[in-house]
């Protein structure tokens, strides 16, 4: 995977989080005193490279042996914590060289209040022997007492133009043709996840040239414009119309939820309806209940189905 093969592998390396670099070197300096770190910031930023890169600067060749790495939504409860934290941080052996192990809790903001407020103690446990790195996408889900016992670092998305610069580079080296435009329609789907950007130039690359069109065939944007129809199909009140045009660009092109619903919100605004703020309140609603677990089909019919009034 492209997205590996280029992963940073010094802090230096890191795009586009200048102040972040600086403050991480410094500390590095006295690694002794290095305090718990937590990350935080959207997806595909740079914050678990900051953290493997961190890991590597402080345990050089031994890196992989006193790291772990754990992915804290795929085990969110205490147990996690309880038997795999806590066995790590305190089984024996340090090496002379490695002045303490690392532990990168990945995703952290999934885990429950429980088993932060039982990881809140084991970091106080093994401050001696033990640093912990916490990544989160959200911060505000990370309780109080383990923010005040970290040193928090807020990454921020990372440009278009230091996006487009890194895609032209990869391209470059993995020498495949890749058109201004069809650059830039990643850059613009990716919205500062170099991560997404990077795996998009992949599959576009293997297609042959990328090119706008090829871009968006990848993602699933050929049928962009199709879901002001639809808007317009349930502000007409025909919601059997709309809700089978809806499930068309879904099923049989591929758009995603999230992006079908990101593409009405702006076909909203493109309408320059009246009655907006309800129309948004209203989009807003189904994407929460989509997140939370709602089955994605019965909610965007509904959401059309809701839709339908505001044409009245």
């Amino acid at each position: 995977m492209w997205v590996e093969k280029y992963r940073p592998q010094k802090i230096s390396e890191l795009i586009n989080q200048k102040e972040i670099v600086g403050s991480i070197n410094s500390m590095l300096k006295n690694q002794s005193e290095l305090p718990h770190l937590l990350f935080s910031g959207s997806a595909g930023v740079g914050k678990t490279s900051a953290a493997l890169c961190v890991s590597r600067e402080i345990l050089g060749k031994h890196w992989r042996d006193y790291t772990l790495e754990l992915n804290a939504s795929d085990e969110r409860g205490i147990n996690m914590v309880r038997e795999r934290v806590k066995k790590f941080s305190r089984f024996a052996g340090l090496d002379t060289e490695i002045p303490f192990k690392i532990i990168i809790l990945d995703e952290a903001d999934e885990m429950t209040a429980d088993a932060q407020t039982a990881l809140r103690r084991i970091t106080e446990d093994t401050a001696k022997i033990c640093r912990f790195i916490l990544i989160a996408n959200n911060l505000s889900k990370i309780i109080k007492p383990i923010q005040s016992r970290c040193v928090v670092f807020k990454f921020t998305k990372i440009s278009d133009k230091e996006i487009l610069s890194q895609l032209k580079s990869i391209g470059k080296k993995e020498k495949i043709k890749a058109d201004e435009k069809g650059l830039s329609a990643i850059c613009d789907y990716t919205d500062g996840d170099l991560r997404h950007a990077i795996n998009i130039l992949q599959a576009a690359a293997s297609s042959g040239n990328v090119t706008e069109s090829v871009v968006k065939s990848v993602v699933g944007l050929t049928k962009t414009n199709d879901v002001q129809d639809v808007l317009k199909l349930a502000l007409d009140g025909k919601i059997s119309d709309a809700r089978d045009k809806m499930i068309e660009l879904i099923k049989v092109y591929g758009m995603s939820e999230s992006d079908f619903l990101k593409y009405i919100n702006q076909a909203v605004f493109n309408s320059k309806a009246n009655n907006l703020e309800g129309m948004l309140e209203t989009i807003a609603k189904y994407d929460y209940r989509i997140l939370v677990g709602a089955n994605p089909e019965i909610q965007l019919s509904a959401l059309l189905a809701e839709l339908t009034k505001f044409g009245k």
